[in-house]
């Protein structure tokens, strides 16, 4: 009887339990609140991707054709 008392009493163990319960909670909840938010988030990722697309992708392409044809240049030229 006097073991089962120090069973009992015994609380080592449950800090790393109440903590892993509290990361539980945190989880459930950002899970929770991402998906939610993932439908204006999508809309709002896409709004800006179009509005982005057409510029970014040709100023891209525009400064590496004009790095390489640059170069090209300033070596028919003698240049460095």
């Amino acid at each position: 009887m006097k073991l089962f008392h120090q069973i009992i009493k015994d609380e080592s163990g449950a800090t790393a339990i109440e903590y892993g319960l509290i990361a539980a909670l945190i989880a459930v909840a950002c899970i929770g609140a991402l998906t939610t938010l993932s439908g204006s988030l999508q809309g709002t990722f896409t709004t800006v991707g179009t509005k982005l697309g057409g510029d970014a992708g040709a100023g891209a392409d525009a400064g590496a054709d004009a790095g390489a044809d640059a170069g090209a240049d300033a070596g028919a030229e003698g240049g460095v």
